[in-house]
């Protein structure tokens, strides 16, 4: 009589579970980074009339240390510089021959982020607090969000000016960062007082990237 052998039900659970760990190359998959921040879904709709934020927008600088929401931030890099046109990646606010050479750097507590519109995101660069760095003003060393208006030069075209482009691109933004927090009933100032050679520094950018403005956002108290 020939012998049967019976191979136990879990060798095949755990054949299994090898396998799903393994991609069509026989390597396993890149591990999630937890450098990376998903943000929740922008809210694309509502909000106060236009005509009414343009009446209503203003500076404010007494701006309390009080996180905003997880919403309001998804909302407020959206509306900054977030693409509104899924076909093509074009964003909210227009560049020179659409080369989108500005990048939105967030700073809080918790560290600095850039701002990724493609996947609407933020990837770490550093866990330090810059807020220190971030102007020379008492309410910004406080304040939630510090947002960093970064030109790189190497996307815009060879003999164009690069300064203006990029001072016209980051006051785009600046004007939409304004709209979203009058309409949210958020404090926001943008800002030039800042020592751009050190906070470049902090933040480790290249020789290619500027920065051009600053802009402060939270409660107001």
């Amino acid at each position: 009589m020939k012998k049967i052998f019976i191979i136990p039900v879990t060798f095949f659970l755990a054949l299994a579970f090898f396998a799903s760990g393994i991609n069509s190359f026989g390597k396993k998959p890149e591990p999630v980074s937890t450098n990376k921040i998903k943000l929740i879904a922008p809210e694309k709709t509502g909000g106060m009339p236009l005509m009414e934020a343009l009446n209503k927008r203003h500076s404010s600088r007494n701006i309390s240390s009080k996180k905003i929401t997880d919403q309001e931030l998804s909302n407020l890099l959206w509306a900054a510089f977030g693409i509104n046109r899924d076909e093509s990646g074009k964003r909210t606010a227009p560049t020179a021959n659409d080369s989108r050479a500005m990048d939105v750097y967030v700073i809080m507590e918790n560290g600095t982020y850039k701002y990724s519109a493609e996947d609407h995101s933020l990837d770490m660069v550093t866990e330090k607090d810059l807020r220190n760095f971030a102007g020379r003003q008492d309410f910004v060393y406080t304040a939630p969000v510090n947002l960093v208006y970064v030109a790189d030069y190497s996307r815009l075209k060879e003999g164009s000016d690069k300064e203006i482009y990029s001072g016209a691109h980051a006051g785009f933004i600046g004007e939409n960062v304004y709209l979203y927090c009058t309409s949210a009933g958020l404090g926001v100032v943008i800002r030039a007082w800042v020592d751009k050679e050190m906070l470049s520094k902090e933040m480790g950018l290249k020789e290619n990237q500027k920065i051009i403005l600053t802009q402060t956002v939270g409660y107001t108290e």
